[in-house]
């Protein structure tokens, strides 16, 4: 798995960050989370293909997390996109749908698809899920999780003791089929080892701290979590839903993540020292992030 920061600021741009925007690769897929203005520039610069895009999962519709997705689709488009593309978001996604099919002069040709999601299990594939949670915003935000499925595995000595022939047998039961082998059963069970935990990262989006994202991002291997304001700003971040790094850095300890990423960083702060020396007294695995930064698992 890759993840890039294509952009981390807040809710003003900066000479050194960009709007949110997060891009996932993984299971043959590209995912982007958040698109805020100049997203598609920056998708340039960390060479990454919008055509590979398959979803976009939206946050909430605040300017610095959305505007960037006009412009995005309709330079998939001028290039010629085929593919379908799926666009995830909460309550409202038919207004911003409205809005951008009304924008400029432009008629998509590729298949396009706008999916109103609430809090739950909102993908499952053989790879992977995707879940969504409502957290504490002045306006509706979902934060998200991607967690692999990882198969058990493969016990090949065992299966060749209950005289599993090798070949397809051996991949029927490693997806959860029975097989009948000279009119026995043979149970998946028999054969796989324990249940293996994948990989799990949560995004939170815009978030002031609640019980509601300490759950929802319990056990990630990487928490990627606003911390727009320092301790000393907790005020202001009260005022207007956000978090501080401290905020951020109790979740990942209350929810047991692994690795806290810090993002959404406010412009007032042109040295950011502070913000990660607040949250590493209080979760010392914790990173800032920059614009372009990668983080491979």
């Amino acid at each position: 798995m890759e993840i890039t920061f294509l952009g981390t600021s807040a809710a003003v741009h900066s000479y050194t960050r960009n709007h949110p925007a997060i891009i996932i690769k993984e299971f043959g897929e590209v995912m982007l989370f958040d698109c805020g203005e100049g997203t598609q520039r920056q998708i340039i610069f960390a060479k990454v293909s919008p055509m590979r895009i398959s979803k976009i999962f939206l946050s909430h519709y605040h300017g610095d997390h959305i505007l960037g997705l006009p412009g995005l689709l309709q330079s998939m488009n001028f290039r010629g996109r085929e593919s379908k593309l799926t666009i995830y978001g909460p309550k409202g996604l038919d207004k911003i749908k409205e809005a951008i099919f009304k924008l400029g002069f432009c008629k998509f040709e590729f298949p396009l698809e706008f999916v109103e999601i609430t809090s739950g299990t909102i993908i499952e594939t053989e790879e992977y899920i995707v879940k969504a949670q409502k957290v504490n915003h002045n306006v509706i935000n979902l934060a998200y999780s991607v967690e692999e499925l990882k198969k058990p595995r493969f016990l090949k000595e065992k299966a060749i003791e209950l005289g599993v022939p090798i070949g397809p047998a051996f991949k029927k039961l490693h997806n959860g089929e029975e097989i009948e082998l000279g009119g026995k059963i043979i149970k998946p069970k028999q054969v796989l080892g324990p249940t293996r935990k994948g990989f799990k990262i949560t995004y939170t989006g815009d978030t002031a701290p609640c019980e509601e994202i300490i759950e929802f991002a319990k056990d990630s291997d990487i928490l990627i979590h606003e911390a727009t304001y320092i301790e000393e700003d907790k005020d202001k971040a009260k005022e207007h839903f956000h978090s501080t790094s401290s905020d951020a850095a109790r979740i990942a300890k209350l929810s047991n993540s692994k690795k806290l990423i810090l993002t959404h960083i406010s412009t007032r702060y042109k040295k950011t020292d502070e913000l990660l020396k607040e949250a590493k007294d209080i979760f010392e695995n914790t990173q800032l992030a920059n614009d372009l930064m990668k983080i491979e698992l």
